[in-house]
Parts: C-alpha cells; sequence; structure tokens
C-alpha cells in the first residue's frame, strides 16, 4: 500500500505521457482530494475546470508560451482562485470557526480587519495572495494522483488572461497553474535536493 511517504519520494514532474485516456472516476477522486485541502479560514476558493478535448488543450498550451507536452496530456485541469468571494465577503468562514471554538474572538477580529483590507486590494493583487490555498488544493492532486499510477506536472507560466479569455471568464477568476495528468511515458530521475542542514534557519 502506497505511503503518504512513498508518494512524496515518487512524484516527478511528468511531462510525456500515454495517449490513454484516464477514468472519469479517477478524476472525481482527485478532485475530491483538492476540495477536502485547507484554506485560510475556510474560504476554499479554488475552481477547477478538466479539459480532455484535444482543440482546447492546445489552445492551453499555447497560453502557457507553447509548451507543448501540456497537450500531449490525456487531460489538463486549470487550477484557479476565485477572488470574487474575497471582493463581495462571502467566502470567509471566520464566524463558524468561531462558533465551534476554533478561533478566539480575538483572533477573528484581527482576520476580519485583514479580510476588510484584502476587498481594497487591486485584483491583479489580490490573485497571487490567496493562490497559496489553491496550491495546496493542487498538491492535494498531485499525490492523490500516484494511487492511479498517474503522473502530473505543475505549470505556472502562463498567460492568465488568455485562459480568462479561452473560457470567457470575468477578470475575477485568477489562473494559478495548469495541470496536466495521465499515465507517464518516462520515468525520471529523483533530481537534487538540498539537506535538512541546508534548509533548516
Amino acid at each position: 500500500m502506497l505511503t503518504t511517504r512513498d508518494a512524496i519520494s515518487r512524484r516527478r514532474s511528468i511531462r510525456k505521457f500515454k495517449p490513454d485516456p484516464i477514468p472519469q472516476n479517477h478524476l472525481t477522486q482527485i478532485l475530491e482530494a483538492a476540495r477536502l485541502a485547507p484554506s485560510g479560514c475556510n474560504a476554499q476558493p479554488w475552481r477547477f475546470k478538466v479539459v480532455t478535448d484535444q482543440q482546447t488543450k492546445e489552445a492551453l498550451a499555447q497560453a502557457a508560451f507553447n509548451q507543448a507536452f501540456i497537450a500531449r496530456a490525456p487531460a489538463v485541469i486549470v487550477c484557479c482562485a476565485d477572488i470574487q468571494g474575497y471582493l463581495d465577503g462571502t467566502s470567509s468562514a471566520i464566524q463558524d470557526l468561531g462558533e465551534i471554538g476554533a478561533l478566539e474572538d480575538r483572533v477573528i477580529h484581527i482576520l476580519e480587519k485583514r479580510l476588510a483590507h484584502a476587498r481594497t486590494i487591486d485584483i491583479d493583487q489580490l490573485g497571487p495572495t490567496i493562490a497559496f490555498n489553491v496550491a495546496i488544493a493542487i498538491e492535494h492532486m498531485v499525490l492523490r494522483a500516484l494511487d492511479f499510477d498517474l503522473g502530473t506536472c505543475w505549470v505556472r507560466l502562463l498567460d492568465g488572461p488568455l485562459v480568462n479569455e479561452l473560457f470567457n471568464w470575468k477578470d475575477t477568476m485568477y489562473t494559478v497553474a495548469l495541470l496536466p495528468i495521465g499515465y507517464p511515458a518516462e520515468d525520471p530521475a529523483p533530481r537534487k535536493r538540498r539537506s535538512l542542514d541546508e534548509i533548516l534557519l
């Protein structure tokens, strides 16, 4: 049985995929892993679009500065942050956290002030600010995919406005990353990692 430690050790960035389609049930379970991810104030700002048709995959590859391997994956998950909830105040569950005793009133007050400030920030700044929540959910998917022998690759180099234009999304939808996913047609060696001594402060 694959442990979390095994999954972390086995994960590689895969850029060569077999053409085999991914069973819908497997994609659903991978997205379910993202749904269960933690987020600041339980805002859950992540939104996902699963793309399997070739024409749209090719358009996504172009929006990612012509990274052709993206279009060769059986599926691409477009991972976004929905900023609208931060602007209209509907994304936060701070009060819920207070009611169950997870947060003290003092901390709730601080968080509410910060959320109020977030509503005054320009959209171009707000997207990257809340993207870390989506990043947690993406990594949940990356690790869960290994349970089905699927490989993935984080793609952050992309033109967000061009992705929005492709799907006719409002500018309050911020694309955090593309996640090509499929059965690996390569087995990359592990890349060098810094030692614990180098990363501990």
